[in-house]
């Protein structure tokens, strides 16, 4: 039996999306090879809580905890942790370091896919569209008629890393656009403004499944409000249509897109990335390598259309990190 430690939490806003993920994967994962083991990771504590929620510090020379009377160490980790530290390669790299087997993708890709400004001058050259964007940093001048000139009206401004839609908005008229940029800075010191894309929505879950990049069914996004924002995407505000309302041709151009992506970043784990569908061509928004997997959320819904089951979806992740 495999001792596997599942890390949720982290120092972001999403740390609370990342605590229901955490235990949706305790609760699913097949007791009957594994043993489970829930490690919240705080700034404050890193700790192993057990049956009783109580809590058992973890010794981060080693990624070891004293429980019982021994020394427990674990085999592999099932990263479930959205943002930092966990989706931005600081997990990813600590445990390469420990040389500790963990189930999303490397760090360097974790990085990369975390910046959005950087992920998509990546995969730009691999004739991936995205849409027209300007990037500020803290500090930067702000020239409003350059912003509205380059972008058109409305527009999107959006934090570069973050994620669940902290400090997105949505900006209408000259008015707006401070107000929204100084939201963004809450979350990060990096912002992009990206100009307004009129289409369909659809997020693309894509797999290592049994060692093969497997497209997950794609789920077409019908936001209540102006857009796929935090209540949207958590309090019900939205219509999540899986399988998505395509054709068969523009089906075939999102699962190709999505596909391409994951393989010419090298990914391994979990992705799914997010694309707005203008006159049948894909748009890519980002890409998340540590995706909600809470039962509601959009990965598992896909993998449910697909025929996988939670438990089979928690173990295909577990056992390719111990074969990698």
């Amino acid at each position: 039996m495999k001792n596997v430690a599942i890390i949720m939490g982290g120092y972001s806003s999403e740390y609370q999306i990342s605590l229901k993920s955490g235990n949706v994967v305790y609760n699913f994962l097949d007791k009957s090879n594994y043993n489970a083991y829930r490690i919240h990771i705080f700034k404050e504590k890193w700790v192993m809580v057990d049956e009783n929620e109580n809590e058992f510090p973890v010794d981060r020379h080693d990624f070891s905890v004293n429980y019982a009377g021994n020394k427990l160490t674990f085999d592999v980790v099932f990263n479930a942790i959205h943002g930092t530290p966990g989706e931005d390669g600081l997990m990813q790299a600590y445990f390469e370091l420990l040389g500790i087997p963990q189930t999303s993708c490397d760090y360097y890709q974790a990085a990369l896919t975390f910046n959005k400004r950087d992920l998509l001058s990546v995969l730009k050259p691999y004739g991936i569209k995205t849409a027209t964007s300007f990037y500020l940093d803290k500090g930067d001048a702000i020239n409003q008629e350059e912003i509205i000139s380059a972008l058109g009206l409305p527009l999107f401004v959006k934090p570069n890393k973050s994620g669940s839609s902290f400090g997105i908005s949505k900006v209408k008229s000259k008015e707006e656009l401070l107000p929204a940029i100084e939201n963004a800075y809450k979350e990060d010191s990096e912002i992009i403004i990206e100009s307004f894309l009129d289409g369909t929505e659809v997020s693309v879950g894509v797999i290592n499944y049994k060692g093969q990049t497997t497209v997950l069914p794609i789920t077409e996004i019908v936001s209540e409000n102006d857009f796929f924002d935090y209540e949207a995407k958590y309090l019900g505000k939205s219509q999540e249509i899986t399988p998505a309302r395509l054709s068969d041709e523009i089906r075939v151009k999102v699962e190709t897109v999505s596909k391409k992506a994951y393989e010419v970043l090298k990914m391994k784990g979990f992705s799914r990335s997010e694309f707005i569908i203008v006159n049948g061509e894909p748009y890519m928004l980002e890409m998340n390598t540590i995706p909600g997997l809470t039962t509601e959320s959009i990965l598992p819904q896909q993998a449910k259309e697909a025929g996988i089951s939670l438990t089979e979806l928690f173990s295909n992740a577990i056992e390719l990190a111990l074969k990698s």
